[in-house]
């Protein structure tokens, strides 16, 4: 069985095949072109399942719902595979919902989800599959563009270059203050909830991932497809159902037929 997962992100759209557990492929393009995955698509799809951050328009959709047999856009009603327990449910991200989904598949343990993209998102998800919320902040590029936009002359910098233990000019004092502020937020996240959950298991993702890699070293997973994988999870889950109500459904003919029959 081959599935496609699909996020619409804000800047970036990514996808991956799966067979069954097993990504078999997966992708990566600017902007929310769907007609690239499309021209990709060379297998016969199953299952195909997207999450978006945008608003999709109609003529998206319809490019979308020619990439599957069985197409879901996940909403907030899409049963998914743990509990979700946040307060405001339709106001939470489905991309942080299918992370958290992702990573808690992985170890059925506390886990805390960190996503550095465009913001900078902090998901929990206790042992029992229970997602208890988490907090946002902003990503680097916010911070830097902030930094720029709302001051009177700051310059804008960018994340590569130059960057001392203490910033040396105006330029530095930027990149190692967003930088590092951002590093020493992850790991204090990090602290504070491995005091409060022993066997914590951390998950790092996202496009700013791979900076901090190298430097947080706490028992944390580096994985870029945690929303690819936990969407394959929901499509897992929903076919599950879907065959526990196709059983059910014929054990009540099957009990009618054979009460006619008496």
């Amino acid at each position: 069985m081959t599935n496609l997962t699909i996020d619409i992100g804000n800047s970036h759209t990514k996808y991956a095949y799966f067979e069954n557990d097993s990504m078999t492929s997966n992708g990566r393009v600017l902007g929310h072109d769907i007609s690239s995955i499309k021209a990709y698509n060379e297998k016969s799809v199953d299952n195909c399942i997207v999450c978006a951050t945008i608003n999709l328009d109609e003529e998206t959709k319809k490019q979308i719902k020619g990439l599957g047999k069985n197409v879901i856009f996940m909403d907030h009603s899409t049963p998914v595979p743990i509990t979700n327990r946040y307060k405001s449910p339709l106001t939470l991200g489905m991309d942080r919902l299918a992370a958290a989904i992702g990573a808690y598949s992985k170890v059925k343990n506390d886990v805390i989800i960190i996503d550095a993209g465009t913001a900078i998102t902090y998901d929990f998800v206790n042992n029992a599959g229970e997602y208890l919320g988490g907090n946002i902040s902003p990503g680097m590029n916010l911070r830097f563009l902030a930094l720029h936009e709302h001051t009177a002359k700051l310059p804008k910098v960018e994340a590569e270059g130059n960057h001392p233990h203490l910033g040396e000019d105006t330029e530095t004092a930027i990149r190692c203050g967003v930088i590092d502020g951002m590093k020493y937020e992850i790991e204090g996240y990090i602290r504070e909830f491995s005091l409060k959950y022993p066997n914590l298991s951390i998950f790092l993702t996202g496009g700013d991932d791979l900076y901090f890699e190298d430097e947080i070293k706490l028992r944390t997973f580096a994985d870029n497809y945690l929303v690819l994988e936990g969407l394959n999870q929901i499509i897992k889950h929903n076919i599950k159902l879907q065959e526990n109500n196709n059983s059910c459904g014929k054990k009540k003919t099957d009990k009618k037929r054979d009460e006619s029959k008496k």
